[in-house]
């Protein structure tokens, strides 16, 4: 189960992921720098992937996923 605070909600469009909204600057509708098959292998744990949020530069450690919600080490909502 993920921790509601240490996740992000995402959405895969066009073979490509969105997360709704940035945690960090609030920008809307932001591209990841991830594709499907990189979620599909932080799913369960099995790997953990640094990703740079391109509208801020700001870094999130994302250490699994699910089918509609990553999970970072560190909490991203209040």
């Amino acid at each position: 189960m993920i921790p509601f605070r240490n996740s992000l909600p995402y959405d895969i469009q066009m073979n490509e992921a969105y997360a709704s909204e940035c945690p960090f600057c609030g920008a809307a509708h932001v591209r990841l720098p991830l594709k499907p098959a990189e979620i599909e292998q932080l799913r369960g744990g099995l790997m953990k992937r640094m990703v740079v949020m391109p509208c801020c530069r700001s870094r999130l450690q994302l250490v699994d996923a699910d089918g509609d919600y990553l999970l970072s080490d560190k909490p991203l909502r209040s």
